[in-house]
């Protein structure tokens, strides 16, 4: 108890010391829990990007690239994969459901999705989670069109606004589909996925705009949307189709026999073990972050040791007193050991609670942003390890300052050296 006792007054003496070196605890504790939460926000959203989906089906190509481009909205195509292909897996009888998605136009550098209904009902992310309309409705008629949530906010549209669509990806297109102009009709909530930043039509729509675009540019005798709205177009070939079975157990069989589908070169990817490749690949950001992580927590054990041994000196006289008043070196020893534990508790507990609360309130602000949604509840054996580091660092980082004072003799306290 007077250790206890001793050791508070001693820190509440030196309370603008304590006081920063807690700051600085707190802060280290802030950004180690706060980058390992980024770290893990940022590996679910992009696993969480698509779910649910068994298989990824494009024309041959890497599995790698049929991924990014048709889900992440990365990169072109190659080639497509026809609409006769498409049926035939379509109706395959272990196929449960399946989305065409058929890309290569745009609009102000945001893809453009051709597709169907079964992209709303379907198209599943973060675990299950489905696509909701805010505003609006899905696409019904030929030139409808959904837009994402981000495409929408940042470009100011609303429902019922016209748009015009541009040949080919990317910012800068010189080809637009002036003559076919869209109507905005519905709005979708946000996802933190590729989808928000998509541009949604119909496989028709997509038909419709590229008639009379046969050798790569417009024909001066090509249709207009008057002439096609009462039209029934059928698309010929789509860019490819995510597909889900009845049951997962036959996976790998449909994987092998799309792969060696004779009628038309086609290439089948499991999304998760692409996606798990993927981050793989993209490990040295992780990486970035965890040495980030390490200097940190570095920085923060040098502080300590500082503190500790700066105060030290400014108390040789303070330690020489309780020597004389009957204190054994081992006390001695004890309560720098003590202090040091208690100053990084306080830091700990400190930075925990800055921590959550800063992540409560910047959470909802970074999912909007930036599409990465944090878990906060959930708890990794990485935290349990940095702060049982740092508890244990700053104990043994308090021994060295504890053993010198252990050592100090009485007149060398009594007698300070200038």
């Amino acid at each position: 108890m007077t250790l206890l006792k001793l050791s508070l007054k001693s820190l509440i003496n030196r309370k603008v010391t304590t006081i920063l070196t807690i700051l600085s605890i707190t802060i280290s504790v802030t950004l180690l829990l706060s980058l390992e939460r980024i770290r893990l926000g940022a590996r679910d959203s992009f696993k969480n990007t698509i779910s649910q989906t068994d298989l990824i089906v494009g024309a041959r190509s890497s599995p790698l690239q049929l991924l990014l481009y048709s889900v992440f909205r990365i990169g072109d195509p190659t080639n497509n994969v026809s609409w006769a292909s498409y049926q035939f897996f379509k109706n395959h009888k272990e196929t449960k459901w399946t989305i065409p998605i058929s890309l290569g136009d745009s609009h102000k550098g945001y893809r453009v999705v051709g597709t169907d209904q079964s992209y709303f009902d379907n198209y599943k992310f973060s675990g299950g989670k489905s696509l909701e309309i805010s505003e609006g409705k899905k696409f019904e008629e030929l030139f409808d069109v959904v837009l994402g949530y981000d495409v929408a906010q940042k470009l100011k549209y609303k429902i019922k606004d016209k748009i015009v669509l541009a040949h080919g990806s990317g910012a800068a297109t010189f080809q637009d589909h002036a003559n076919m102009p869209f109507k905005v009709v519905g709005i979708l909530n946000k996802t933190g996925t590729p989808v928000d930043q998509s541009v949604h039509v119909s496989l028709e729509a997509i038909e419709a705009i590229h008639l009379g675009w046969e050798t790569g540019a417009p024909s001066r005798d090509g249709p207009t949307a008057d002439d096609l709205l009462n039209k029934k177009l059928k698309p010929t070939q789509i860019t490819a189709f995510f597909m889900a079975l009845e049951s997962r157990s036959g996976v790998l069989n449909i994987q092998r026999e799309i792969n060696d589908y004779r009628e038309e070169p086609l290439t089948a990817a499991l999304p998760g073990v692409v996606l798990s490749s993927l981050w793989q690949t993209l490990s040295f950001v992780e990486n970035i972050l965890k040495l980030l992580t390490t200097l940190v927590f570095l920085t923060s054990l040098l502080s300590l040791f500082l503190v500790l041994l700066t105060s030290l000196k400014e108390r040789r006289r303070e330690m020489s007193i309780l020597r004389s008043m009957g204190a054994k070196p081992h006390f001695i020893f004890l309560l720098f050991v003590f202090e040091s534990c208690s100053v990084t508790i306080l830091g700990i507990f400190s930075g925990i609670i800055v921590t959550f609360g800063t992540l409560l309130i910047a959470g909802p602000m970074l999912t909007d942003k930036f599409g990465l949604i944090l878990d906060l509840a959930q708890w990794t054996a990485n935290d349990v390890t940095y702060l049982s580091m740092m508890f244990g660092a700053a104990f043994v980082v308090g021994i060295i300052p504890a053993f010198l004072a252990y050592r100090n003799s009485l007149s060398d306290g009594l007698t300070i050296k200038v």
